[in-house]
């Protein structure tokens, strides 16, 4: 059982009817103003919503539903009013929410693509890489190492003979 969704969900609910009241308010107006919008607009819902609210609560009590009456024209314009302002407001807040959702998932698709489109260029440029350094080690092997390294054992062996022909070797101590 959810206990901390039922107050939440109440709360919200008191939200909408009072955000919905001053278009209520409106509808209530537009309906004693015209008949066809009381007729056609307001009635049904009231009457609909009036007759499945009576029912559940007589079938709950044990009683037959076929017993409920329908509201009178006023209560039903005013409770039509009410319904049709929650029910806008209702629609609204939702489509909202799906507004955001998809922007959400529109941006995560965005981000999702870019990340693909830089890695694709890091291993692009990876391999970019690895070319050039694959050309830059068949230059090394290409330029003759051992001439280079016989050159500068030569040119040790020539310091080494002008070190020793500058300075004899210290005689061994005599005993």
């Amino acid at each position: 059982m959810v206990v901390g969704a039922f107050p939440i969900a109440k709360l919200l609910y008191l939200g909408i009817r009072q955000v919905s009241k001053p278009l209520a308010n409106r509808i209530k107006e537009a309906a004693r103003r015209s008949e066809f919008f009381k007729t056609y607009i307001c009635l049904p819902p009231a009457q609909l919503y009036h007759w499945a609210e009576m029912s559940a609560k007589m079938r709950i009590m044990g009683f037959s539903a076929e017993a409920v009456k329908p509201l009178n024209e006023a209560a039903a314009a005013e409770l039509g009013a009410e319904l049709l302002g929650e029910a806008i407001i209702f629609v609204t807040a939702c489509s909202c929410l799906m507004l955001e959702y998809w922007r959400q998932q529109t941006q995560r698709r965005l981000k999702k693509e870019q990340r693909r489109l830089s890695w694709d260029a890091l291993q692009d440029e990876v391999e970019q890489l690895a070319l050039e350094l694959e050309a830059l080690q068949a230059q090394v092997r290409a330029a003759a190492p051992r001439a280079s390294l016989e050159e500068l054992r030569a040119e040790l062996r020539e310091v080494r003979a002008q070190l020793c022909a500058d300075h004899p070797p210290p005689a061994p101590p005599e005993e």
